[in-house]
Formats: structure tokens, C-alpha cells, sequence
């Protein structure tokens, strides 16, 4: 289904695959232009019913406790990011020659249906780790240079919502993961940035060079830039791979000095070597080092993709550094929570991956490690390779929490380690006070579990936050 197939959505029969946020917001989107909308959803608890009674008052119809048939009639089947390609639905539009896209796609193939407006460019990011924080960061940027925007997609209000709604924006900041990639064949930015690739979501992918295949679809048709990792090999295969529009360009970014066309640190400084006249012999200082928040290794390198993307949209080196000075990290992202008898405590809940917990474990020395959790088929050699040269000591919670202890057994035999056998939610006071034990003054007690949390907590907000609390009652014991 390509861009400006759908001429008109009147009288069209859509189904919409999902009751969540984004289904509800398409359906909605949709039924209002005039299609004729069925959801479906396996569910059909209480509060199924309420949203089904909801959108009922639209004319939107919905079919609960059968998410595997396709209604008679549709055709195009719209889904919500997390259903896998292999669902019994999406085969049975397949074998009825019926497309399936996501709610990205409806959004940019609605961006020009507003005629009192020019549609907003998207500056696109997405990667394994770092993308909400990367484009909340590009969001600032652009605000700081005076542009109306928004950061938005995988992130935030719903997409279509957005593009359809009351207020005008000059560009938007949009996250997209791998899943909502996947769905949006259309989708052409303005410029975009894969920020790193490591193993994640194969289960939903199938293998590693599908999921990296999709990553890759947000170089497709860009315009200006293509923005990659210097230290991520990967990153620049897909933009070579890609098929973008004459004038391109592939603009890399460094944690070390920057060669022409790319953005790196020199002496605590962040410079452009890309967007700058006569790129072979100028830089252009953006930012300091200082100005990023919090200044740990992996949070720069997001800094300079964000950076990247704002220069290919022409925002001046000042807004760089003023938008970089007034972003605030979400909580639960290397967010610092207090200081007890010269040990500090940092959260990064959010590190739900063995990428995202070498990152945060790269920030920190000496560290006591408290990790564990549902390791979603990950294994964990090589981040205890990387990083066990750093640990004080670690305490291990969770289901999986056996994985890491074999992994630390093998290559970091050294290491103190507690085995907390206890998943419950309680378990993270114990966690805590025994990194205390572990942990000197000038040390960093670090929860960055390297695994989804849903074994122990709601989700790693609520693991973020018990972590929290019980620094707090550590520290309140010890006053």
C-alpha cells in the first residue's frame, strides 16, 4: 500500500486489530473520515466492554473475544504495534489479498488531508536503546530554536491524533520502533537515525537481520540525512543499503573526534563536522559535554544523534546547546536518587536489555550490580565481559536471575554475588540493603536489570520505583 493509494477513506471497510491506545485512536481517526471501522480484540473483560461501548457512540463497531477471524468485507486491516506478523488475522488478510499497515502508516498518509496546512517533516529516530530519550532530546532542540513541535509516535500522544488534530506544528520529532516500522512501507522522513542495533524482540522479528531489516525501512526515501553510529558498523550498513532521495547524505556520530560529515566530542566539547562550510578543515562547537543530562557515555552519543538531526533541519549550534540544557530525562533512565554514606544509588529500571545494561554499567566504576528479571531468551556472557571489571559486587533478583549468576560465575569469578531467591516485590528492600553492605563510599549501587520486569512488577516504572523507595528507607535508617 503506497503513499497516496487511499485517495479517500469514505465507505471504506477498515479493521482495526486491537482495543489499545493506538487501535482506539485509529478507529476513531478513521470512522470520523467515513470509513466503516470494526475492531477486534480478544479480550472481553469489563474494561474491553467499556471501550467497545465507547466507540460503539461512534459508529465504530467491535468484536470481542475473537482476535483470529477476519470480518467479511474488510479491506485493510489496520494494527496495533505489538501483534506479531504471524497472527492468525494478518494470514487470513494475506490469503484474501487484504494489506496490512500500521497506525504510523494511516497517520502519514493523513498528514496531507488538512488543507488549511502544510503537512509537518518528520526528523525520525529509532534503535534498540535510547530512542525516547534521543528524540525528547531532538524535541527540545527544536523548541529551543523557536519551532512548533512535538515529540511523538512511539512516545506520547497517539500519531494520528497528532497529524489530525487542532494544532500546527513545523516539524515533528518521531520515534518509531522496530514494530511500527515494520507496518509503515510509506513513510518517508525528512532525515532519520538508527542509534545502535543489538539482539531484541526476536521473538516478535523471527531473527536478527529481520529485525535489523526493519530498523532499516526509516532510511527510506529520506531526504537530507541519514544519521548513524561511528561505533555501531551495523547503522551504517542499513544506510547504505537504503534507497534514499538524490542529495542524501550519511552523517555519522562519534563519542571520539569527528571526521568530515560527522558530529563527535573534542576536549569535552560537542562539534559538527557536517552541517558547517567547508566540512574538511571547519567544526562547529554545538555544546558542552556538561550540558548533556546526565553526561554518561551512552546519553552523549543520543545527544549528538539528536543534535544531527536537528542541524539537517537547519536549527542554529545555539538552540543545540540551549535545548540540550533544558532537557530532563524521563524517571528511570541513569536517574540519580540519592547519596547514603558516600554510596550513590542510581536508577535505570528502563535498562531492560543486555545493550541498555552495558550502556548504564559503562557510566559507573566501581558499581554494585542489582540485576534480574525475565531475561526474554537473552543471554548475558558477553555484557559480563564487557563490564565485570566494573563491579564491586552484585545482587540478583528475579525470575532468570540464574542466567546472570552462571554468566558471572564463568567470566567474572571475583565478583561477590547475592542470590536473592525471592521474586516478590518486597524483594527489592532486601536487594538494596544488601548492595549496601556490598558497596564503599565513592561507589554507585545500580539497578539496571538487564531484563523485562513483569515477573516481579507491572512494568519497570513500578520496578524503578520500589528501587526508590527502598534507597529512601535505607537512607532515613541511616540518618
Amino acid at each position: 500500500m503506497g503513499s497516496g493509494q487511499v485517495t479517500s477513506w469514505q465507505g471504506k471497510n477498515i479493521t482495526v486489530a486491537g482495543l489499545g491506545v493506538s487501535g482506539i485512536s485509529a478507529a476513531r481517526a478513521l470512522a470520523g473520515l467515513g470509513a466503516s471501522v470494526t475492531v477486534v480484540d480478544g479480550g472481553d473483560s469489563e474494561g474491553h466492554r467499556a471501550k467497545a461501548a465507547e466507540l460503539a457512540g461512534l459508529g465504530v463497531s467491535v468484536r470481542l473475544g475473537d482476535a483470529e477471524t477476519l470480518p467479511e468485507g474488510t479491506g485493510l486491516v489496520v494494527t496495533s504495534p505489538g501483534w506479531k506478523p504471524d497472527s492468525p488475522l494478518f494470514r487470513a488478510a494475506a490469503e484474501a489479498g487484504v494489506d496490512v499497515v500500521g497506525d504510523v502508516e494511516i497517520a502519514w498518509l493523513l498528514r496531507d488531508s488538512r488543507p488549511d496546512r502544510k503537512a509537518a517533516p518528520w526528523l525520525a529516530v529509532t534503535g534498540t536503546n535510547g530512542k525516547t530519550t534521543t528524540t525528547q532530546m531532538l524535541a527540545s532542540i527544536l523548541r529551543a530554536a523557536g519551532l512548533r513541535t512535538a515529540a511523538v509516535g512511539n512516545i506520547g500522544t497517539p500519531i494520528i491524533d497528532v497529524v489530525l488534530g487542532e494544532e500546527e506544528y513545523d516539524v515533528l520529532a518521531v520515534e518509531l520502533s522496530s514494530y511500527q516500522l515494520h507496518w509503515a512501507p510509506s513513510v518517508r522522513a525528512h532525515s532519520a537515525a538508527v542509534l545502535n542495533l543489538a539482539p531484541d524482540h526476536l521473538d516478535w522479528h523471527g531473527s536478527m537481520e529481520a529485525y535489523a531489516a526493519d530498523k532499516g525501512r526509516i532510511y527510506e526515501g529520506n531526504t537530507v540525512a541519514c544519521v548513524y553510529n561511528v561505533a555501531d558498523a551495523a547503522t551504517e550498513r542499513l544506510v547504505e543499503e537504503a534507497d534514499v532521495e538524490e542529495g542524501c547524505r550519511a552523517i555519522g556520530f562519534t563519542l571520539g573526534a569527528p571526521g568530515p560529515s560527522m558530529l563527535g566530542v573534542v576536549d569535552g566539547i560537542l562539534v559538527d563536522r557536517a552541517f558547517v562550510e567547508n566540512r574538511q578543515r571547519n567544526a562547529q562547537e554545538l555544546a558542552e559535554v556538561a550540558d548533556v543530562n546526565p553526561p554518561a557515555p551512552h546519553n552523549i552519543a543520543n545527544a549528538l544523534a539528536a543534535a544531527a538531526l536537528a542541524r539537517a533541519f537547519g536549527v542554529p549550534p545555539r538552540a543545540v546547546r540551549d535545548g540540550l540544557r533544558d532537557f530532563r530525562p524521563d524517571a528511570h533512565r541513569v536517574a540519580r536518587v540519592d547519596e547514603v554514606d558516600g554510596v550513590v544509588y542510581v536508577d535505570d529500571s528502563k535498562a531492560t536489555n543486555t545493550h541498555a545494561a552495558e550502556a548504564s554499567l559503562a557510566a559507573f566504576e566501581p558499581v554494585v550490580w542489582i540485576a534480574g528479571g525475565l531475561a526474554k531468551g537473552a543471554t548475558f556472557d558477553e555484557l559480563v565481559q564487557k563490564s565485570g571489571k566494573r563491579l564491586r559486587g552484585a545482587v540478583l533478583i528475579g525470575a532468570d536471575r540464574a542466567l546472570i549468576a552462571e554468566a558471572l560465575a564463568r567470566h567474572a569469578p571475583e565478583v561477590p554475588v547475592v542470590d536473592l531467591d525471592r521474586t516478590d516485590t518486597g524483594a527489592m528492600l532486601a536487594a538494596v540493603r544488601e548492595a549496601a553492605r556490598l558497596a564503599e563510599p565513592g561507589d554507585t549501587v545500580l539497578l539496571a536489570p538487564a531484563c523485562a520486569s513483569m515477573d516481579m512488577f507491572a512494568n519497570y516504572n513500578e520496578r524503578g520505583d520500589a528501587f526508590s523507595d527502598a534507597v529512601r528507607e535505607l537512607a532515613a535508617g541511616s540518618a
